[in-house]
Order: structure tokens, then sequence, then C-alpha cells
């Protein structure tokens, strides 16, 4: 019975015909902390199927809903998931990842940034999962859930009901705009939401159900899991299965859209630039202390009278507020670490988020022109010495010092990824950057006493750049590679 773009599903016959897997879990063993939070787990999602998990706190919702999207180490078992009848091993037991097909992905905490506003968090929603859209589709999806008026506002200048509309509709709106069944996990998804935003919830799961999207989703509210077919119950890391109502009313849902190019990758990309473009705390937070550092090394210089041979120690004041700018915590973590977005990504671009955040989060801009700001302020102490020409080679150092800043990047993003990021405080990490520094702290000292050399042997200013420049790349090789666990 069909009234006014609403369909009665209570009586909806149940499908007889077993269904494509679209996800599975194989004996799945994960820990929290020192507890087993799931204990040889195996499930399946199927095309048009929802389920519903549920349990008391702690007993292991999230965690599954987590383990499915790929984000979990495992202890055991494996996550696989299927796209175009090829089995993809999402994430295994030995520390081995794959992206995950396209899906739509809500996290309990949101996995939004306050610096987004809301047509953009949709918009990268869509973006992540390659489906091309326009404005007015955006907007159409943004008024079906009352949150037109407010299309161009900020994440964080929402109340926290509407925040939550936002989330759970970005975890929807890829599989509302798909022509093939994608998974979509939701985890709470009625948390915050007023009566009205419930109702349109239970409407889209049932009508994204009866375009063969697969739903899965983690809830203590029973309105909701009366919409699924199967409900979950955890209990002491293992599951107990009863058959679900599937009642619930459906909805008219946009048309679908096209597949487009957009790969979560690149979507990363114009995502962090565009956040930083917008709200510049990165490089205000890099350039202060660097500036700082030029004013002091000037009060500590100035009126002294130093030698020649001083140029070491001179080379290690002009280079040392840029790789103070290079190796600071880059705003990115902070915005990652907000509500749990830097989750969300990490789930939806895979293995390759953490390399793409390592060169998107460096200060890769700021080292030339601090190194030669200064050179600037500082060359007027040299007394002791006649540096010609080193201007036209500062360039070189500095360049190097790029690579720094993006190891120091990925180094930053490794620490922030442990379950406990707290207890391995980054700093003491850097550490390993300071050998790149002094060969570059060479290399410009022996411009600045011999001038440019192009010849390679072991004490030419190339050689020592070319050195720093190996190390910052296999401290980045080893920052990305290691394994979230």
């Amino acid at each position: 019975i069909r009234s006014r773009g609403i369909i009665n599903m209570s009586s909806r016959p149940r499908r007889s015909m077993p269904s494509p897997v679209l996800a599975r879990v194989v004996e799945l063993v994960v820990h929290r902390g020192t507890q087993r939070g799931l204990d040889g787990v195996s499930e399946t999602l199927c095309q048009g199927e929802v389920v519903a998990i549920m349990g008391e706190n702690g007993s292991g919702k999230t965690t599954l809903i987590e383990a499915f999207a790929g984000i979990l180490p495992l202890r055991s078992g494996d996550v696989i998931w299927t796209e175009n009848e090829n089995s993809i091993v999402v994430r295994d037991s030995q520390g081995r990842r794959n992206q995950p097909p396209s899906m739509g992905l809500t996290l309990q905490k949101g996995g939004v940034c306050g610096d987004e506003t809301v047509m953009e968090r949709i918009s990268v929603s869509l973006s992540v999962a390659g489906i091309e859209h326009s404005d007015d589709q955006i907007m159409e999806l943004l008024s079906l859930w009352g949150l037109g008026h407010r299309a161009n506002d900020r994440l964080a200048h929402l109340s926290g009901g509407l925040r939550r509309r936002v989330a759970i509709l970005g975890g929807l709106a890829p599989a509302a705009l798909s022509h093939s069944p994608l998974v979509i996990l939701l985890d709470e998804p009625s948390e915050g939401l007023d009566d009205s935003a419930k109702d349109i919830l239970r409407s889209w799961i049932r009508s994204l159900s009866s375009r063969n999207h697969a739903i899965l989703m983690a809830t203590h509210d029973k309105e909701i899991s009366s919409s699924a077919d199967r409900v979950l119950n955890l209990r002491d890391g293992s599951i107990e299965e009863k058959i679900g109502q599937s009642s619930g009313e459906m909805c008219d849902l946009p048309q679908s859209g096209e597949k487009g190019n957009q790969t979560p990758i690149s979507s990363l990309v114009k995502w962090s630039m565009k956040m930083e473009a917008r709200n510049p705390i990165e490089t205000v937070g890099r350039v202060t202390p660097a500036i700082v550092a030029i004013l002091l090394s000037y009060a500590l210089l100035y009126g002294q009278d130093f030698q020649p041979q001083d140029s070491r120690l001179h080379a290690s004041l002009i280079l040392a507020p840029a790789f103070i700018a290079a190796v600071s915590s880059p705003a990115l973590v902070q915005r990652l670490s907000e509500s749990d977005c830097g989750r969300w990504w990490n789930a939806v671009a895979g293995p390759m988020a953490r390399p793409a955040l390592s060169i998107t989060g460096a200060s890769i801009l700021l080292p030339i022109p601090i190194t030669y700001l200064s050179w600037a302020v500082l060359s007027g102490t040299f007394n002791g010495g006649e540096y010609e020409d080193v201007t036209l080679w500062l360039w070189i150092p500095a360049l190097a010092l790029m690579d720094m800043a993006i190891a120091a990047t990925a180094l930053h993003l490794l620490v922030a990824d442990l379950s406990r990021s707290s207890s391995a405080p980054a700093p003491l990490i850097l550490v390993v950057l300071v050998w790149p520094f002094l060969e570059l702290t060479d290399a410009l000292s022996s411009i600045m006493d011999n001038g440019m050399s192009w010849s390679l042997s072991i004490q030419d200013p190339i050689v020592s750049c070319i050195v720093a420049s190996l190390i910052s790349a296999l401290v980045w090789l080893a920052a990305v590679m290691i394994p979230d666990y």
C-alpha cells in the first residue's frame, strides 16, 4: 500500500533464495586490551539483508562493526569482502590489508571533522565510494533528512542531533545513489536522533534493503532492530542469532547516480588540502616556533666574535628553524582525532591512507622560505667568515628537509594510530631524524666554507644531502609499513 511515498513493509515476504554474500568474517578473534572482544566469530552479510547486532555495553557490538570495516587488528581470522564476484581479503591476522570495496560507514562517534560543511561531508562520502554526484543531488538528500537549510554550515556549528543526522546520512548516501549493491555499516545509528529522524532512518533501512544493499548495524534501540531480517545477540564474545521482524515502512529514495573516476585516495588528498586552506592552523602552528627559533638564534649570535671554523655552528642555527617546522606535530593529526575522523578515513581508504596523509599533512612548502628567512636574519651576525654565493645553494639542504617533514608526519600518524597513542610520545620517536639533520648541517657547512661542489666524494654537500634524504625515506617507509597493531 503506497501513501505519500510510504509503503507498509510489516508483512513483506522473506526471500526464499539465498542471496550473494557481500562481506563475511571468518573465525575472528579480536582483543580489546587484555580482554577478548570477539572469540571465534564467523558471520556473513548478504545482498538485501539487514542485520542488527545487539547486546550489553562492552559485549562487542562496535568491535564487530569495526572488524567488518577492516580497522581493527586481528589475533586470528579473516575479513573478506566480495566485489564483482571476486573475494578481497580486507584484513587478516597476519597484518595484511587491502582497500575494501565501496561502502557506507558511520562510526559510533560519527567519523566527521568539524571544519567540514554539511554539503562537503555528504560529497566526501559519495566521492570515496566512487559515485558521481551533483550539488542538486546532495541538496535532495539533505532535504529528505531536514538538513537542507544547514547545507553550508560547518559541522562544528551544528547541534549534536543535527551533527548525528549528517553522520548517518553520510553512511547511507553512497548506497542511496549506487546502482550496485553496497555494504553499509552503522554503529549505534539511532543514538542522538529525535523521533522524526529515527522514523526516517527506519524507512531508509528498509528501502535500501529493497535495492539489494546489505546493512549491518549495532544498536540498543529495539525499534531500529525491528527493521532487521536477523538479530545477532552478542554475549561474552560469542553470538546467538534469531530471526528479525523485518518490519518497517519504505520511502522514495533519489535516483541512483553514475559511477565516477574518484578514488578514496584522491578524495582524501582533496579533503586534506581543503580543510587546511579553510583553517590554516597547520601553517601558523609550524611557522610560529620557527620564527621563535630564528629570534633566539639571533639573540645568541648577536655581538659574538665567531671564527671561520665555526661554520658548522652557523649552519646548524640556519637550518634549525626549518627543522623545527618540519618535525612539529601536524594539525592534520588533530583533525583526524576529532570524532574518529581518522578511523573513518582508515576504513574507506584502506592501507594507503597513512602514506597519503603523511604527504598531504607534511609542511613541504615551508622549509625553503624558512631557511632563506633564517639566513637573511642571521647571516649578518657571522662576523668571522666570508660566505659568498651561499644564497644560491641554500635550497639544496632545504629541499632535503622536505623529505624529513614527510617522514616526521608519518611518525606522528603512526603514533596517533596506536591503541594508546599517549603512551608513546612522538617527540622521542622523532629523535631518529637528528641523524639526517646532522648530515644537512655538514652539507651547508661545506657550502659555506668551500662553495658548492658537485663531485660525489663522501664529504661533498650533494652526497650529504642525498644521504639525509635516503635516511628520511627509510624512516617514512618504516612508519607507513608498520601494521597498526
